[in-house]
Parts: structure tokens; C-alpha cells; sequence
């Protein structure tokens, strides 16, 4: 019988294309049983064509989204000098309708993504965003519809197809680092945010003047937009066969994913804090100059706030892997709610930077992990292109209504405190989202740390 016994296991062995004596020896049973179980980070993860397109996507983040971030110096120069006609509730649709584009659209391109055309979108969004630029450059004072067409609708079209694929490119060269990659790649909106608010605001108020400073930044990040283009790498999507009805209703497969309860909650919370979260960084430049701030010193206030997303963007992906995703996004929109409701009480220049850099922090770490955490409710690769344009085109209706709303509260008599209170009450509804939203993800997950 112990001959049998040995002869049948070791034909098993043979069978497996190993030696007998490899696997009935003790130290290799011991071995086995205390190998790690975690699986091992892939040989490519990243590498050098996955950092140069990091970088790629930095880029495309500093020339399109940075972009949206320095609205405010539009806004306040329309306000104050070239739309005076109008007031802040209606010169507020212009950068809230850019911002709800780079945001839903991406429930298209995040699509064509997925079908492999990534580098159709790069080009052709990027080229109609520059294009835009150069129309905004030829708009008159006073003509209300020109600077909605270029730099609303255009611009905001043009961002809005690159945005989510440029995001979603990371994926394929990063699976355990994914979220840090996207941090440091996102931050580069923060870096656009920084320099370009400071390129405009001295090119509008010098002998450049408007027409002319838009044209210098519409050259400027076409070159940014080529480089960008040439450093990023998509690798080739396998053909996949599409069912008929995959074919005639795309746009409706890809809501099916709102059926979802916990993707549902975390998409609607993502609304109100997008609702709230955009009206200090449209308005900081505007409420420093009105509470009497030196205009030179005030129009550094959205550089400072812009560019502290940087940091908190970095820092909040690097906190994702210890506590989670959903547990830094509570502490983030936290955060964010408290400094609007504590702006009521801030005058001056110390105060107002101080508020800057606070609000960059917790606002960069927030936008920073907001991909990351819908990207982490995907079942496979293949869904995250779609989730995350589902998620933008919702989250982008927040930003539709939350800054105009907040110039309607604001009036013409620069009535602070109802804007606030709007948004700060926007912060707090999503606050009470993400956390229904965490609670049930740790149910599934068995874990706090979710």
C-alpha cells in the first residue's frame, strides 16, 4: 500500500511537469504554506512608458483643466472691466457651463475610449479647445454671446473630450500605484491653476490687454498640448465582440451602472460637492479685490489657492492606500465645509491667503482621489472608462447650477454671506452621502479602511 501511495502521487507530480521530491518534501510544503498571498506587483507596473505618460497626462491636465481653474481671473475681469453690463449671476453661466462640459462629455468619451479611439479624442478635443481660445481672442466687450460661445460652449466641449480619457490612459500601466499615478498626473492642473491665472492677470492689466493675452495663452498651451500628445502611450485594445444591442444603446448600458446602490451614492454626493466646491475658487479673486485687498496682492490669492492643489492632490492619493478612499474623501469634504462657512468671518490679506492655502489642500486632495474612488467601484478595467464618464457627467450638473446659483445669491451688492451658505450646505449633503457610501463599501469590504 505505501508503494502504491507513493507511485500515484509522484505520477501526479510527473503529470504537473514536476519532480516527485520537489513536493513531498516537508521544507517545500512549509515553504508553500507561508508564501505571501498578496499578489506581486507586475513587472511593468509603470516602467518608463507608463511615467512619460504620467507626464503626458500632467501636461494635458495643465493646459486643459488648469485652464478652468483660472476662470476667476475671467470673472473678475469681466465683473469689473469687460462685461460690466452684466452681472456676476450671468458672467457665471459662461464658467459654469465650461465646467459642466469637461465633465459630462466624458459619458461619451469615456466610451469611445473603452473602443480603443484614444488618441482620436487627444487630438481632436485638444485641437478644438486651442481653437476656441483663438475665438475668445476676437470676442468685444460687451457681446455677452461671443465669450459664452468660445469660452462656455468651445473651450469647454474641447476639455471635456480630452479630460477623462487622458485620466483613464493611466490604467493601463498602473494597477496597484494606479491611485498615486493619478494623483501626481492630476496635479498637473494644479501647476496650470498656479502659472496660468498669473500669465493672464498680467497680460489683461498691461499694455497686452485682453484680445492679445488670450492669443499669447491659446499659443502657449497648443505647444503644452503637442508635447503632451507625443509623451503619452496607449496600449492597443483587443478586439472584443459587441452584442447588437451593445451597439444600438451604448448610452443606455452604461447607466445601468447607476442601478448600482453604492455607485448611485457616491455619483450623487460627488454632485453636491461639486455644487459647492467650485464658488470659492470662481469668486476668491473677486471678494479679495471688493474687501479691499490691493488689487496687485489680490490677484495672487487664486495662484496660491490653485497651486496648494498640488500638494493636496499628491498627498491626498498617497493617504488612499492606508485609510482608504472613502475615508480620505470625508476628511476632505470635512475640510472644504468648514473653510467655507469660517470665510464669513475672513478679511484681509494674511486671512484671505492663509484661506487659500487651506481650501487648495483639502479641494486638491478631494478632486485629486475623485477619479480614483469611482474607478475603485469598477468590476474590471473595461468599465472604467464609462464609470468615470457617468460619474463626471453627473458631478458636472453640480458645477452647472452651484456657481450660478452662487452669483444670483451674491448680487450686485456683494452680499457674501448667502453664497456661502449655499455651498457650505451643498458640502454638508455630500458629507452625508460619501458617508452612507463608505458605510455600506465597508460592509462589503469587511474592513474600515475602505
Amino acid at each position: 500500500m505505501p508503494s502504491r501511495k507513493i507511485r500515484s502521487m509522484s505520477s501526479k507530480h510527473a503529470e504537473a511537469g514536476l519532480p516527485a521530491s520537489s513536493k513531498e518534501s516537508p521544507t517545500n510544503l512549509t515553504a508553500t504554506q507561508d508564501a505571501p498571498t498578496a499578489p506581486p506587483i507586475p513587472a511593468d507596473e509603470g516602467g518608463f512608458k507608463g511615467w512619460l505618460t504620467v507626464f503626458g497626462v500632467w501636461l494635458v491636465q495643465f493646459s486643459t483643466f488648469g485652464y478652468t481653474n483660472a476662470y476667476g481671473v475671467y470673472n473678475d475681469f469681466y465683473v469689473r472691466d469687460f462685461m460690466v453690463e452684466y452681472s456676476s449671476a450671468q458672467l457665471s453661466w459662461v464658467g459654469s457651463i465650461q465646467l459642466m462640459l469637461v465633465m459630462t462629455v466624458g459619458l461619451v468619451s469615456g466610451r469611445l475610449y473603452d473602443a480603443g479611439y484614444f488618441y482620436h479624442l487627444m487630438i481632436g478635443g485638444g485641437s478644438l479647445f486651442i481653437f476656441s481660445l483663438f475665438m475668445l481672442s476676437l470676442a468685444q466687450p460687451g457681446q455677452y454671446y461671443q465669450i459664452l460661445l468660445a469660452q462656455g460652449f468651445g473651450a469647454g466641449l474641447g476639455i471635456g473630450i480630452v479630460y477623462v480619457p487622458s485620466i483613464a490612459v493611466i490604467s493601463h500601466h498602473f494597477k496597484q500605484s494606479r491611485a498615486l499615478a493619478m494623483g501626481i498626473a492630476t496635479s498637473g492642473s494644479g501647476f496650470g491653476g498656479m502659472v496660468q491665472p498669473i500669465l493672464l492677470n498680467r497680460l489683461f492689466h498691461s499694455g497686452v490687454g485682453f484680445h492679445t493675452g488670450v492669443c499669447a495663452s491659446a499659443a502657449l498651451n497648443l505647444g503644452v498640448l503637442l508635447l503632451a500628445i507625443a509623451c503619452m502611450r496607449a496600449k492597443p485594445v483587443a478586439p472584443r465582440r459587441l452584442h447588437h444591442e451593445d451597439k444600438e444603446n451604448t448610452f443606455g448600458r452604461s447607466l445601468v451602472f447607476l442601478l448600482e446602490p453604492l455607485y448611485a451614492v457616491s455619483v450623487l454626493g460627488s454632485f453636491f460637492a461639486m455644487a459647492g466646491l467650485y464658488f470659492p475658487i470662481f469668486f476668491v479673486q473677486l471678494k479679495a479685490v471688493e474687501t479691499g485687498i490691493e488689487p496687485t496682492l489680490a490677484f495672487y490669492v487664486l495662484t496660491v489657492l490653485n497651486g496648494s492643489t498640488i500638494l493636496g492632490r499628491i498627498c491626498g492619493t498617497a493617504f488612499v492606500r492606508k485609510l482608504g478612499v472613502f475615508n480620505v474623501v470625508l476628511i476632505c469634504v470635512l475640510g472644504c465645509t468648514i473653510l467655507i462657512f469660517s470665510a464669513l468671518a475672513i478679511f484681509g490679506a494674511a486671512a484671505t491667503f492663509t484661506f487659500a492655502v487651506l481650501y487648495g489642500l483639502f479641494g486638491g486632495a478631494f478632486m485629486g482621489i475623485f477619479a480614483p474612488m469611482i474607478g475603485s467601484l469598477a468590476r474590471t478595467d473595461a468599465e472604467i472608462g464609462a464609470r468615470l464618464g457617468i460619474g463626471f457627467a453627473v458631478t458636472g450638473l453640480g458645477g452647472l447650477i452651484g456657481t450660478p446659483i452662487a452669483g444670483g445669491l451674491l448680487t450686485d451688492s456683494y452680499i457674501w454671506w448667502r453664497p456661502t451658505v449655499f455651498a457650505g450646505s451643498s458640502m454638508v449633503a455630500a458629507g452625508i452621502l460619501f458617508l452612507a457610501a463608505r458605510l455600506v463599501r465597508s460592509r462589503q469590504k469587511e474592513s474600515p479602511w475602505v
